[in-house]
């Protein structure tokens, strides 16, 4: 996708049966500082980019982070309560972002290299 901007797309991960996974993308400063604060909840995955690190700090949910390299290789992946700050990743240029237990659900691994795509459009 090149320059990253703010809005919607679809997370591929390979082996996955049920297919892409809705995404929504925090490229811009505010989009990031925003994140998941306020929410309750998350359906998909939040991709924020770029990025390094993370905190959990007035988030209602725990979450789990994953951390992607520039291809977009799962370098690391983690569960974090509320109230927790991550450590920074050296390699890593952005965070994905989903309720606990997904990435697990979804086969998102270390080594494994995620594709991110336009939203899918509603069948007709």
């Amino acid at each position: 996708m090149g320059a990253w901007q703010d809005g919607n797309g679809t997370l591929t991960v390979p082996g996955r049966e049920e297919g892409p996974v809705d995404l929504l993308i925090a490229a811009s400063y505010g989009a990031r500082y925003r994140g998941l604060l306020g929410r309750d909840g998350l359906h998909g995955a939040l991709m924020l980019t770029p990025c390094a690190s993370v905190h959990t700090f007035r988030m209602r949910f725990t979450i789990d982070v994953a951390y992607l390299d520039k291809e977009l290789r799962v370098l690391d992946v983690r569960t974090m309560r509320p109230g927790r700050l991550g450590l920074p990743r050296p390699r890593s240029r952005h965070v994905l972002e989903a309720e606990a237990g997904a990435m697990a659900r979804w086969g998102v691994r270390p080594g494994v290299r995620l594709a991110i795509g336009p939203p899918q459009r509603p069948a007709a």
